[in-house]
């Protein structure tokens, strides 16, 4: 078994950020990535694409090419195409990587896995032809693809953001259909004076709204009732809106209400959490230098609360950092209060939108047959019935119906689950908790363990 001062999970803007901190820092680093090459999620990718593909991805997928070289270039041990599915109290990392599994001993390790799209079930969600707007993102950041006749659904800066950059790559999105109701605009005002201080992320997004109704796509706004029509797959998307019922044609349909973060790890460590109101999202408990109730545990990214590209580098930064001075090792305090001032900068217009764009009731709380849990079929009337007959959370409604018992793990339906349950009984996501995680996290294949632990190199230090 190898030992690495810190263990970094996830090579996205915060894992990246993080292996060149603590490298700097003088510290051994192991990085541990399900992809195939550094970029998680925001810049996927961006090692590979050509200037076209970045004029369309835009100026801020363009900057993960520098952190990414950087990466390279840090002498971090990285290990692509690696999944953990276990860590332990004691910080051991259990992980699969060509086709076996290994271990890796972590004096720290810093949970990077960033954020998963909030699930959005309604009636024809299950449909071929249904995605979400990460989804079609990932097509067009990995393939170039495009489908003409998209309609999305629903609210968010991602939605706009994809919805512009297929304007940019030539082919615009067929509709969007907005579910933000009408005066949360008004709601989210009295942020404004705040948010004023990033400035510069507002005029982006009015940049990307502006990009998407110059290009001619209609633009339905206040819209209720959502659903998507269709046999064997979709056919097309029906609300209600300011004309009355309405309709658009299409077979591709991409679902989007924001993002929340990934628990999976931390609760894997029962790390403590909290329920945030404002994101409608569990979070865990983190500390200036972002290390959660675990000693040595830490969280960089969205993982620790939806912030962004630009303030997952920082907590990266700030997560390294924290493990650094716990090893020993000199901080330049100079450098960290500029790097939490710059984060509490950029985090400057999350009230806005986080109340400008919180989900819709519909999202939360959505009609006894819309299937919630996608792996075992489970209703959320089903799921209502369960806590109605005394289910006090979703450990117990995953005993009673094997909600959450599928390969996802909760994935998907473990904040719809939180939210109806809470609904059911008169109280709050935070009291009825969330599922229990517990190891592996992922599939994993029972020849691997048979090789665990195996002898590995040790590590450059």
């Amino acid at each position: 078994m190898s030992a690495y001062d810190v263990v970094v999970i996830g090579a996205g803007p915060a894992g990246m950020a993080a292996a060149v901190e603590a490298r700097g820092a003088g510290l051994s680093v192991l990085v541990l990535d399900e992809a195939g090459a550094p970029g998680g999620q925001i810049w996927r990718g961006v090692e590979a694409a050509g200037p076209s593909r970045r004029g369309v991805l835009g100026g801020d997928f363009a900057k993960g090419a520098d952190l990414a070289a950087a990466f390279r270039a840090s002498g971090a041990d990285y290990r692509p195409r690696a999944t953990v599915w276990n860590i332990s109290p004691e910080k051991v990392v259990d992980y699969s990587a060509g086709g076996g599994s290994r271990q890796a001993a972590a004096g720290a390790v810093i949970v990077a896995t960033g954020a998963v799209e909030r699930p959005v079930p309604m009636a024809g969600w299950l449909l071929p032809g249904v995605t979400t707007a990460g989804a079609s993102q990932i097509l067009l950041k990995t393939s170039g693809i495009v489908e003409p006749d998209t309609v999305f659904v629903g609210s968010g800066p991602l939605l706009w953001l994809v919805a512009s950059q297929m304007v940019a790559a030539g082919v615009p999105p067929k509709a969007i259909v907005e579910t933000v109701p009408h005066g949360r605009l008004m709601a989210a005002a009295k942020h404004l004076p705040g948010a004023l201080k990033n400035a510069a992320a507002l005029a982006k997004g009015v940049r990307m709204m502006w990009a998407v109704k110059a290009a001619g796509v209609p633009v339905h706004t206040g819209v209720t009732d959502v659903a998507i029509a269709g046999a064997t797959h979709a056919e097309a998307v029906t609300f209600k809106g300011a004309d009355g019922a309405m309709r658009i044609e299409t077979r591709h349909v991409a679902l989007h209400m924001g993002v929340v973060p990934n628990p999976q790890i931390t609760r894997l460590l029962v790390c403590d959490h909290v329920f945030d109101t404002a994101q409608r999202a569990f979070v865990p408990v983190l500390d200036a230098d972002r290390m959660t109730s675990r000693a040595g545990v830490y969280v960089a990214g969205d993982g620790g609360g939806i912030l962004g590209a630009a303030a997952a580098v920082l907590t990266g930064r700030l997560a390294a950092m924290g493990a650094a001075e716990a090893a020993g090792r000199p901080v330049d305090e100079g450098a960290r209060g500029a790097v939490r001032a710059a984060l509490a900068k950029d985090a400057a217009v999350r009230p806005l939108l986080e109340t400008l764009y919180a989900p819709a009731e519909a999202a939360l709380a959505p009609a006894d047959d819309v299937v919630v849990c996608r792996c075992e079929e489970v209703t959320a009337g089903a799921i209502r019935h369960a806590a109605r007959l005394g289910a006090a959370g979703p450990n117990q409604v995953k005993s009673y119906l094997r909600a959450g018992m599928g390969p996802c793990q909760g994935r998907v339906c473990g904040m719809v689950v939180a939210e109806l349950i809470a609904a059911a009984r008169g109280v709050t996501p935070g009291d009825v908790g969330y599922y229990r995680i517990r190891p592996p996290l992922k599939p994993l294949p029972l020849s691997e363990l048979a090789e665990l632990g195996e002898a590995e190199p040790v590590a450059a230090q």
